[in-house]
């Protein structure tokens, strides 16, 4: 599986149980992997509130600031499907990158992404408070839940007796 990084161990060489390999490519992958479920997601989750609330369709809801905001029932709907698509791309990033140590890197990284974005798709840097104040918590539940399910499978036990076991 790719999306793992790859590891070695050593016996008596190193000293360290796990030492990480540096792989630019790997990075770069699990980066572009990251982005695009990150809008994949994302136009799904905004495409099924939409019809559910039975809201204009638009592929700037993703893009526009104006579209976020408690104040108007689209705004909220948006705030939402930009939540649901947090905790959905936590559950990608856990089996892209499985390591705990890098979800809050490659959160920001896939929120500074979707910044530059919309800055390039409007002109202009985002100035709501709703924006950022929805992106930021965005990356809060996407570092948090990422870490927890990467934690739970670093922290499984590692079987020593019985069958073979390919480590």
């Amino acid at each position: 599986m790719w999306g793992r990084n790859r590891t070695s161990t050593s016996s008596m060489a190193g000293g360290h149980f796990r030492s990480n390999l540096w792989d630019p490519v790997l990075i770069v992958a699990q980066i572009c992997t990251m982005q695009a479920a990150f809008y994949f997601c994302l136009g799904i989750w905004i495409f099924f509130l939409d019809v559910i609330g039975r809201f204009d369709l638009s592929l700037d809801q993703m893009f526009t600031q104006s579209d976020l905001g408690l104040y108007e029932d689209s705004g909220r709907t948006n705030i939402i499907a930009y939540s649901l698509n947090s905790l959905t791309c936590a559950f990608i990033m856990w089996y892209v990158v499985g390591r705990t140590k890098q979800c809050l890197d490659f959160a920001a990284t896939v929120h500074l992404g979707h910044f530059i974005g919309c800055w390039v798709v409007n002109g202009y840097v985002p100035q709501t408070f709703w924006w950022w104040m929805t992106n930021g918590i965005c990356v809060g539940l996407m570092t948090i839940l990422g870490e927890f399910l990467c934690m739970r499978s670093e922290m499984k036990a590692i079987p020593l007796m019985g069958q073979k076991v390919d480590l």
